[in-house]
């Protein structure tokens, strides 16, 4: 069949796009409309390997080769760039992290009057789509679906329970709200599946808080060779593929950096990953005082040279003359960006910024503040950690 009009590439929300501008829903590019206006595949569809895929909201691209998958990451950070008028120096790679790598997921559960309903959101709704497998969980989260799903079968109420695994050092940790537990033996019950689960940790939410009901040992999470305290629900990267990919980046970024600052350092991924082989001191600067607190006991057990401040960098971000005191800056925000601390980053003296984003859109607008203060983009990496999904990440390098 001659192609009547031909897909060219992806949208943002992974929706396919013809030369004409018009979105056609699963489209690829190599895909066309013919004469009827019904879609026909293309080189680089692929049969998508979950039964679940066009209803859950998890993935979105399961249809794409691995080749398409990598265009997309690229195009996402390039086109977010070129929008905010940057001039990339170079474009490393993409990073794409392979199927079965996710340690990390929220998943949603809802009792019915047989058995009970699992999985992720359908797609722009709060409809469960019931997943007996998944296609993008490390094996060690995926084998928890069916007795979770048992779990909130024999112990659910009449809401939905939101349910949070984390791969840590000791195995799973499985963070429960919503789920009523009424006696003695409902309490009972829930710890005899962490028991059996042999998970790490296991908490419960029923709406004043984490509680922990199971942890045999200090849940930990590895940073750099440098074993953290988990908080129940902390923030990880979502792989360990991108994490290592992420760190090796900043490093070689940071060059010969003695004094960094790492802004919204979490746990502190990052600045335990600048000290490696280096002789150099680090402030890791983050709001939440539980991912504060994990990152400065850890920084005592290790020597010290990580230096921890709680501080709301949004509503008090560091000021130029602070900013001037460091060779370099680590800059991880979340989803919104940074606008004020970006600000503030241009107006000071700081001649080197190691921007990582999850979000290509405001990550550009901040970029663009920082040319404007004349700063150049020098070296972008798109990283691809949530496969299959259009949720895009990147590590970036600002001089001047």
């Amino acid at each position: 069949m001659t192609p009547h009009e031909p897909i060219v590439r992806l949208a943002a929300k992974g929706d396919g796009v013809t030369e004409k501008g018009q979105h056609v829903k699963d489209g690829l590019p190599g895909d066309w409309l013919d004469p009827g206006g019904v879609l026909q595949r293309g080189q680089h569809y692929v049969t998508p390997p979950c039964p679940q895929f066009g209803r859950c909201g998890g993935c979105q691209l399961q249809h794409a080769d691995e080749a398409i998958l990598k265009q997309f990451v690229r195009d996402r950070v390039i086109n977010a760039a070129h929008a905010q008028g940057l001039d990339i120096g170079k474009v490393l790679p993409v990073h794409l992290s392979p199927p079965a790598s996710r340690r990390r997921a929220t998943l949603h559960a809802l009792k019915r009057r047989k058995g009970a309903l699992m999985g992720f959101h359908e797609a722009r709704t709060h409809r469960i789509i019931d997943a007996v497998e998944c296609t993008v969980l490390r094996p060690e989260l995926a084998n928890l679906l069916a007795p979770l799903r048992e779990l909130v079968a024999n112990h659910g109420g009449k809401g939905p329970v939101d349910i949070q695994l984390t791969l840590c050092d000791q195995g799973v940790e499985v963070n429960l709200k919503n789920l009523p537990l009424a006696g003695l033996s409902a309490t009972e019950d829930v710890i005899a599946f962490a028991q059996s689960s042999k998970l790490a940790r296991l908490t419960l939410d029923q709406g004043f808080g984490s509680e922990t009901m199971w942890e045999p040992e200090p849940a930990t999470v590895t940073l750099s060779g440098v074993a953290v305290s988990l908080p129940p629900g902390a923030f990880l990267q979502a792989t360990q593929d991108a994490e290592d990919v992420m760190l090796a980046d900043v490093r070689h970024h940071l060059g010969d950096a003695l004094l960094v600052a790492d802004l919204f350092s979490g746990l502190g991924t990052f600045a335990f990953a600048a000290l490696q082989g280096k002789r150099r001191k680090v402030l890791a600067v983050e709001a939440q005082r539980s991912a504060h607190l994990a990152c400065k006991a850890a920084s005592t057990r290790a020597g010290g040279n990580v230096i921890a401040l709680h501080r709301d960098l949004f509503r008090s971000p560091l000021q130029p003359d602070e900013l001037e005191r460091f060779d370099a800056v680590v800059i991880d925000p979340p989803r919104a960006g940074a606008k004020a601390q970006i600000a503030e980053l241009a107006a000071s003296a700081c001649k080197r910024v190691v921007y990582v984003s999850c979000n290509p859109s405001s990550w550009s607008r901040d970029g663009a503040r920082l040319t404007e203060a004349g700063f150049k983009l020098a070296t972008l990496r798109p990283v691809g950690q949530f496969r299959w999904s259009t949720h895009v990440e990147l590590v970036s390098l600002f001089v001047r």
